[in-house]
């Protein structure tokens, strides 16, 4: 079936099934099981590791007590491998009962109980991706009555062991039986993935009508490596992908890997400012019972998950590509606000990088900016200034600039009421 026929026929879905409930109108926030924990399903073994109820409460009760949840990290999202092998005898999909012993009503109870929301995973196919039951065609309206009956808040749903058609058909018809269940749930899908991500294949003014978030690239590995890919691939197609995001609708390059094995403390800050500026997912995937200190500050940065939380929900952009290997991502923010990501891709030592707000395309005026990992403030700023900052190999700088007028005042009192907002003695919130 071509893309002609394909647009037609979401078309003529997303009249009936967009999904406008009011959710994730800015991007989610939370902990997933997937990049740290895989599908390590050997309890016996590793009991503190394995995917169990286990695992789930301890990260609910470590975002819950060890103040993720009032920064806004409140999902906590179950990936593959839970399931039984065997769907019951209703024909319903169950959790594997030696390591879900209680079921998932009584998780999601458990994590509901501490503020906390419960996600989980299933697949458009035959099977998982790790070849668990799949849902099928045909048990798409089941499957979602069965989420919303456990008190389920989200849901992933990828597409192994699918074809093109199956995915067509299934992924709207999944969220048009999500609506019905009458429970709110966030639909994440895996379809661009699938697909080749992008236009024509992809249309993604109509995926935005079915889902409230989607996987476009290949998935994230606990590598510095894997992080350039996704941002390359994510710069490179901007033209087609920054308009798709907004309020309800997100592209999502996959999870935080800070705080795991493969990024030095600079490629950890990198990743935060690049994902908070791409107004993408902050969903974590390590190990919250151990964290560093670094991952951790990094993680509950304010300032940098304001900026991603943004309620203009605009993603930002690659400006400049330097020959110096400096590149330049900006985003535009509330209150005439907006956010500058300067990143490295040297190898060898810092690089003392210059410029102006003029060649970044301001307009004229008087600015200040926050840096967001060090807390100091630039001030005497104007678009004809020419600034230096000091970029270590593969590492970034990240400001929050604002403008200094007459309606600055007025806009540092309406942060300073907040939610979220950066800590410092010039502090100006970017909500």
């Amino acid at each position: 079936m071509g893309p002609l026929a394909v647009t037609r026929l979401l078309v003529l879905v997303s009249l009936t099934v967009a999904l406008d409930n009011g959710l994730l109108r800015t991007p989610p926030m939370g902990w997933m099981a997937w990049e740290r924990f895989r599908c390590d399903v050997d309890c016996k073994d590793d009991p503190e590791n394995c995917i169990s109820e286990g695992l789930f409460r301890d990260m609910a009760d470590r975002l819950a007590e060890d103040g993720w949840k009032e920064l806004g990290y409140d999902y906590v999202i179950i990936d593959d491998c839970w399931m039984s092998r065997l769907r019951d005898k209703g024909g319903r999909l169950q959790p594997e009962p030696s390591r879900f012993p209680g079921g998932i009503a009584k998780l999601a109870r458990y994590v509901h109980n501490r503020g906390l929301k419960l996600g989980i995973y299933a697949d458009m196919g035959s099977h998982t991706c790790m070849g668990y039951p799949g849902t099928t065609l045909d048990k798409i309206e089941l499957d979602a009555q069965t989420f919303a009956s456990w008190g389920v808040d989200y849901l992933k749903f990828d597409g192994c062991y699918s074809n093109p058609v199956e995915q067509m058909l299934g992924y709207p018809l999944m969220s048009k039986a999500l609506n019905a269940t009458g429970r709110p749930m966030v639909y994440s899908c895996s379809w661009p993935v699938y697909i080749g991500g992008l236009p024509p294949s992809v249309n993604y003014s109509l995926l935005g009508e079915i889902c409230h978030l989607w996987r476009n690239y290949d998935d994230i590995q606990d590598s510095w490596d894997s992080v350039q890919g996704i941002v390359n691939w994510f710069s490179n197609n901007q033209d087609d992908l920054q308009p798709a995001a907004g309020p309800g609708r997100w592209n999502d390059p996959d999870m935080l890997i800070i705080g795991n094995f493969g990024l030095s403390v600079d490629q950890a800050r990198s990743q935060m400012a690049l994902w908070a500026v791409m107004a993408a997912p902050l969903i974590m995937s390590n190990d919250l019972r151990n964290l560093d200190n670094s991952a951790r500050a990094i993680l509950q940065n304010k300032v940098a998950i304001a900026i991603n939380q943004d309620p203009l929900g605009i993603q930002g952009r690659r400006l400049l590509q330097e020959k110096s290997r400096v590149e330049v991502y900006w985003r535009p923010l509330s209150h005439s606000a907006s956010s500058l990501v300067f990143l490295s891709r040297r190898t060898d030592m810092p690089l003392l990088y210059h410029c102006s707000l003029d060649k970044l395309n301001y307009e004229a005026g008087n600015y200040e900016a926050y840096d967001v990992f060090t807390g100091s403030t630039v001030t005497g700023l104007n678009v004809t200034t020419e600034f230096t900052v000091s970029i270590n190999p593969s590492g970034v700088v990240m400001w929050y600039v604002y403008p200094r007028s007459s309606q600055a005042d007025a806009v540092h009192r309406r942060a300073s009421e907040s939610r979220v907002h950066p800590a410092g003695p010039d502090h100006r919130s970017v909500l």
